[in-house]
């Protein structure tokens, strides 16, 4: 941590980035070191990079980022755990690189790294940041207390997953302390269109739930357009399954143009070393793959049932 504040001291423009198709520790953990960084330091140049994601712009909108921002810039990104995940590849243009993540180590990547995978989000991390380096002067505001705070709200589940711990819940009651609208932004962060609505209706009609306890659900895009819902936003439905009797690992196989978004969960199965063998990773028990044909998620569900029936045995 000290080594990533002397470097933050030292550079006066400094990038971060995350990964692609945020959630709101991305975001949360991006926009909230970039916010505390510019209150601390107002002389410095703070920007954040990569696309916008429109159901998240509630909390921080992208600054626009040019090739010449990069000559001489210190570039962090944040919750991403392999490259090929960082969103705006362009994160190799700076003069000095950081990772900061909270995911098992996939891709050791950067000239400084600091991965916890003790921590609930990156979005912790980045308030332990804070206090353990507030003698070299980094301050913390209500703007960014807001990020953080919904970046651990949301990796935690609303404070329900095993990875939330003393110190999840003891920086969440330090962050309430500061000014901001924490039912607007539950608001914001749970809300459910009609849309979704009915196909969540959808999903709970047609999973499948099998003897060795998982299941899986199927979207392909004829589904996703009956019921005018984007790829992006399926990301509302994962967690669904999860009070199930009888469940104990699923996967949702959600179609886009040129790949199928694999997301897996569980109660105790390993999941993500299933995700790694197919162009992902992630947490033990929250992971996310790509899959390039219906038959390689029929070998996902071969590796999943594997999976459930060695945690029974």
């Amino acid at each position: 941590m000290r080594e990533i504040a002397e470097a933050i001291l030292h550079y006066e423009t400094i990038i971060i980035h995350r990964h692609v198709r945020p959630d709101p520790d991305a975001i949360g953990s991006q926009a909230g070191l970039a916010e505390m960084i510019q209150h601390s330091f107002p002389s410095k140049k703070v920007m954040i990079a990569g696309y916008d994601e429109p159901s998240l712009q509630f909390l921080a909108k992208m600054d626009e980022v040019s090739d010449r921002d990069y000559v001489g810039a210190l570039v962090i990104v944040c919750d991403t755990a392999n490259q090929a995940r960082i969103d705006d590849q362009r994160y190799k243009k700076g003069d000095k690189l950081i990772k900061i993540d909270h995911h098992p180590v996939v891709d050791d990547y950067g000239d400084v790294s600091w991965v916890n995978t003790d921590a609930s989000s990156t979005s912790e991390m980045i308030y332990t940041f804070f206090k353990e380096m507030f003698d070299l002067g980094f301050t913390f505001n209500n703007v960014a207390a807001r990020l953080v705070y919904a970046g651990i709200v949301g990796d935690t589940g609303r404070f329900l997953f095993p990875s939330t711990t003393n110190h999840t819940l003891t920086s969440a009651a330090e962050l309430v302390n500061y000014s901001f609208d924490r039912p607007e932004l539950y608001n914001n962060m749970y809300k459910t269109s009609i849309n979704v609505a009915k196909l969540k209706g959808y999903v709970l009609q047609n999973f499948t739930l099998n003897e060795a306890g998982y299941s899986t659900v199927r979207l392909p895009k004829e589904i996703l357009e009956r019921h005018n819902v984007t790829a992006t936003e399926t990301s509302a439905l994962v967690g669904l399954l999860g009070d199930i009797e009888g469940i104990l690992a699923w996967a949702f196989f959600v179609e886009e143009e040129d790949v199928i978004r694999v997301r897996l969960r569980s109660k105790g199965p390993v999941v993500n070393t299933i995700a790694a063998n197919h162009n992902g990773g992630g947490h033990p028990m929250a992971a996310g793959a790509s899959a390039y044909s219906w038959d390689e998620t029929d070998e996902i569900v071969n590796e999943l049932e594997a999976a459930c029936l060695a945690y029974r045995s």
